[in-house]
């Protein structure tokens, strides 16, 4: 992992945050991106403390221009791109089939499902110029299950999946990766909200093997491990860090 260049969407809080710290605890140089300049210029400053070196780059995933932005600043700054981790999500509303409009639709699958597209999309461009690469998008143990109250996020999740498996059919020839990890219950912000109450939060945990919630920290590991050459001949793979979550 020393010196490669890995760039994180969605890195400025829970999981995405974890995995910039890992990578740059390993020797990368990290690109952290987000939508709040404040909070991302400080996590730069933050893995520079830890000699790594860092840049944030603000984008939002839902417009191509800035994916594209985003993408071209990495390699001009740094001369390559080698890990994409795809994290930027909403937990978008939260509730039975019935309230769901095709806004509360659309604006969950715009950031979860289109955000990932665009992102592989340029990605895969600045990959395919150097011959190789390694992208991890960011599922969930609902990309393969579902969730009553949560079906427009496990579409969504499910489409990630999707997703994972088909494009690194298309781009294995050129030297390139792709895979998905996919946490269970995992004790983030995104959780809190999604379960609205500690009561809920602590339900999930009756379904997790290991009768806990998972850290960020775990789940970054598994991205690091997936993402780097100790899992050079994996490609089109879920890996999931669910405490045994998805075995039920």
């Amino acid at each position: 992992m020393q010196n490669k260049v890995a760039l994180i969407t969605g890195a400025l809080t829970g999981i995405g945050r974890a995995a910039a710290f890992a990578f740059a605890r390993k020797g990368a140089k990290v690109v952290v991106s987000g939508r709040r300049d404040e909070t991302g210029e400080a996590l730069a400053n933050e893995l520079r403390s830890l000699g790594s070196e860092a840049e944030y780059i603000r984008a939002d995933v839902r417009k191509e221009d800035d994916v594209r932005d985003l993408v071209a600043k990495t390699v001009a700054r740094f001369g390559r791109l080698d890990i994409a981790v795809n994290n930027a999500a909403t937990e978008g509303e939260v509730g039975p089939i019935t309230e769901q409009t095709a806004k509360s639709i659309a604006a969950t699958f715009d950031t979860n499902v289109i955000g990932v597209l665009l992102s592989m999309k340029h990605e895969v461009l600045a990959m395919q110029s150097q011959g190789s690469g390694s992208i991890v998008n960011i599922s969930s143990t609902y990309g393969h299950q579902g969730a009553a109250f949560a079906s427009v996020y496990v579409a969504a999740k499910h489409a990630v999946e999707g997703i994972t498996k088909s494009v690194a059919l298309e781009v294995a020839k050129s030297g390139i990766r792709v895979n998905a990890v996919g946490p269970g219950p995992t004790d983030t912000g995104m959780l809190t909200r999604f379960t609205g109450t500690p009561q809920n939060k602590a339900r999930l945990v009756e379904g997790v093997p290991l009768a806990r919630l998972g850290l960020s920290e775990e789940v970054a590991d598994g991205i690091v491990y997936i993402a780097s050459d100790e899992a050079s001949f994996v490609t089109g793979h879920i890996l999931n860090v669910d405490g045994g979550h998805s075995a039920n």
